[in-house]
């Protein structure tokens, strides 16, 4: 019996196996472009966006939203001087007891942030990111509204925990003392020593919000190892230092016109100028400058 000619359906297999072949080499190529952008790490205007994002919605939360967040966010703030004091306490007194002590800096940023709860010194960062893009009186008037509620709450927060702290048997007598030594710190410097090491340490903690976006899982290190740098730097941040000081007062070694004077304005003024002018409108620049050449050349791609 002759053989049939082959179907007209295996050749046409053979021609459509041929014709898939030239598509393998650009499947490849996209897979390739994907785990490069996948290993690239962000850019700057990608994190610009990041943060801008989250600065708007804290903008648009109610008041009475913000002022539970900036209570908690003070009251979450003490157990930096809780934990930092147990620590002391534990270790003898030695040239490195601080190395290990100061750990303990950082639990209240480590709670605060990823409880989602507001700190004024963060906000120095976010919400102005907002208006240096808006620059409307709307924006303005919310970024007053937010700072002025989150400081107010987060003295208040500090406050309550520091007198709790010191009035309450919670802790022993050495676990107190060891409190004491450590909020006593707060006052040394003088006022210039003060503003000085507040300039540093907001920009820290703005560098710090601004690193958080795309730390993914590296945010828990971000959190532990800056406020590390600046319990370590003794460098003064204003809720932390501020309930440091009425520790002290609750204890009857200083007074709140000392506090006042001699503490409070110097560090909000300098933790706001670090915060605000050497990260927020620096990066801000740097985000955004030549963003309109990025997306003409974004637009030509797509042509």
């Amino acid at each position: 019996m002759p053989e049939s000619p082959p179907k007209d359906g295996g050749g046409s297999g053979k021609d459509s196996s041929q014709a898939d072949t030239p598509e393998q080499p650009a499947d490849e190529e996209e897979q390739e472009h994907e785990r490069a952008v996948e290993m690239t790490a962000a850019s700057a205007y990608v994190v610009y966006r990041a943060v801008l994002k989250e600065s708007l919605e804290e903008l648009d939360r109610p008041s009475i939203a913000l002022a539970w967040s900036g209570l908690a966010a003070g009251l979450c703030m003490g157990f930096s001087l809780v934990t930092e004091g147990l620590l002391q306490s534990r270790l003898p007194d030695t040239h490195w007891r601080d190395l290990i002590g100061k750990l303990g800096y950082t639990i209240g940023f480590v709670i605060l942030i990823l409880s989602r709860q507001q700190l004024f010194t963060e906000n120095t960062l976010t919400p102005i990111i907002a208006l240096l893009k808006y620059r409307d009186g709307k924006t303005l008037y919310n970024v007053c509204r937010l700072w002025a509620i989150l400081l107010l709450t987060n003295l208040l927060g500090g406050a309550i925990i520091a007198y709790t702290l010191q009035r309450s048997p919670v802790f022993s007598p050495d676990e107190r003392e060891a409190f004491l030594r450590i909020s006593s710190e707060a006052m040394q410097p003088d006022r210039m020593a003060l503003f000085t090491k507040a300039i540093f340490a907001g920009w820290l903690i703005a560098t710090m919000v601004w690193m958080l976006p795309v730390a993914e899982t590296g945010r828990i290190w971000v959190l532990i190892l800056i406020p590390y740098v600046i319990g370590l730097g003794g460098l003064s941040h204003i809720i932390i230092g501020s309930i440091y000081c009425v520790y002290t007062i609750a204890a009857h070694q200083h007074t709140w016109s000392e506090y006042l004077g001699h503490f409070a304005w110097p560090v909000l003024l300098g933790n706001c100028i670090g915060g605000v002018a050497l990260v927020a409108v620096v990066n801000y620049a740097q985000a955004t400058a030549g963003s309109e050449e990025r997306g003409a050349k974004a637009r030509q791609r797509v042509d």
